[in-house]
């Protein structure tokens, strides 16, 4: 059954729900934490516009600096500026932030463990046309190995926003992924939200599988224990929106209910939220775990839809990868 206390849309399941893009959460919430706290200030590397930071600079143009193609100066820049006072957010593409970045990231960031907010745009395979190039994969298990990381996957457009804010008054460094397709918007201005908490979407008394899941696909997840519910699998559906700090209670608890585990993310299997997962379950609870995501391979050029399917992230395979998993 749907999780009443999670506040999610009345139209969670329906074929018209709203949709928006992460990044475009990054562009409302940057501009309510820019009002809350003068010392916010947003960096971009030459893509403003695709990064949504433009409307941060439309409301504060002198606390916005254009880098450039430069996402090594700027990832420096702003380490220095947070040592002065000041709550930098820095965005660009995730494959060039921190993708390009990542030795500047790590040295000048998080080895200061100062309070920069690393914005990585365009994250995912469903980027689409934009190709192998741009559709970053890799960056959750980059950015959730740096010490002093918190590392967060939103599930949609709101809840970007609740990231952002919460982001901006974070100890520390933080990394944000974003996606550029619209998804499916299904919490609302009442759904919890704190760094380092999981959220119970969907729920059933005696669980045959718990579903895992961060990001957009967490929405996958949810439609995909509507359909095995009609099949006769129980799931239970957790919302891992931190991959870093991981919510060790939810993760294990859902793991004890159902005794067996399922994770989806839009990233590559190696070393991203399902590798956080197993490695959790390994040392505290041991039980049978299936990881989904891209396995080994880059991108490729489609629409969002075509990828996620061709990648088994759609709901079908998920629900297919289910049947196999409870019923071999």
């Amino acid at each position: 059954m749907l999780n009443q206390d999670a506040h999610l849309s009345e139209k969670t399941f329906a074929d018209d729900i709203a949709t928006a893009a992460t990044r475009d959460g990054f562009g409302v919430g940057a501009i309510e934490a820019g009002k809350a706290d003068a010392h916010v200030v947003v960096l971009c590397a030459d893509l403003k516009e695709s990064t949504r930071a433009e409307e941060f600079e439309k409301v504060f143009p002198d606390r916005f600096i254009e880098m450039g193609v430069s996402e090594q100066n700027m990832a420096a820049l702003s380490a220095g500026m947070a040592l002065a006072g000041k709550k930098p957010f820095i965005a660009s593409y995730a494959a060039f932030n921190p993708g390009r970045n990542y030795e500047q990231i790590r040295t000048t960031i998080a080895l200061n463990r100062v309070g920069v907010v690393i914005c990585g745009m365009h994250a995912g395979v469903s980027v689409g046309p934009d190709g192998a190039t741009h559709q970053m994969l890799e960056d959750i298990g980059l950015m959730r190995m740096l010490p002093h990381m918190t590392v967060i996957a939103p599930g949609d457009a709101g809840e970007a926003r609740k990231a952002v804010l919460a982001a901006a008054s974070a100890e520390g460094p933080v990394y944000i992924r974003f996606g550029r397709a619209p998804t499916p918007v299904y919490t609302t201005s009442e759904t919890p939200f704190q760094i380092g908490k999981a959220l119970v979407l969907y729920d059933s008394e005696k669980p045959d599988i718990a579903l895992l899941a961060t990001g957009a696909l967490s929405h996958t997840a949810l439609l995909a224990a509507g359909s095995l519910a009609e099949d006769g699998i129980a799931a239970t559906v957790l919302h891992v929106p931190t991959i870093k700090p991981l919510d060790t209670e939810a993760v294990l608890g859902a793991a004890r209910r159902a005794g067996r585990v399922l994770t989806v993310e839009e990233h590559q299997i190696a070393g991203g939220f399902g590798s956080a997962v197993a490695e959790l379950l390994a040392e505290k609870h041991p039980v049978p775990i299936k990881r989904l995501g891209v396995n080994d391979e880059f991108g490729q050029s489609g629409t969002p839809n075509e990828l996620l399917s061709h990648y088994g992230l759609d709901r079908r395979s998920l629900c297919d990868a289910v049947r196999a998993f409870v019923r071999p």
